[in-house]
């Protein structure tokens, strides 16, 4: 891989560093309607082989699913730069 191209990756890094600076708040877990008549909406979060909910209503739904959807933009934005490292890493030559 030649100097220019280690650049652009370098580059691609840093806007993607941006990215998540301006990201926002995240939430790991998802909105979920629960009931069997009356449904309401809660937040569910997987943790220690538990599942924890909060209840949201129609007023906070929003605002859950906004940070939810963040966290998954976070986990693919690290996956890419974790390909772009993994690229860096492996034709670093110790320098």
């Amino acid at each position: 891989m030649d100097k220019k191209e280690m650049a652009k990756m370098k580059r691609k890094i840093k806007t993607l560093q941006g990215r998540i600076a301006r990201l926002g708040p995240v939430m790991r877990g998802s909105v979920v309607k629960i009931g069997t008549r009356n449904k309401q909406f809660y937040f569910s979060l997987n943790k220690d082989k538990k599942t924890h909910l909060i209840y949201l209503g129609e007023k906070k739904m929003e605002r859950a699913k906004a940070y939810s959807d963040n966290y998954k933009i976070l986990l693919d934005i690290i996956e890419e730069m974790t390909m772009l490292n993994m690229k860096l890493i492996k034709e670093d030559d110790g320098c």
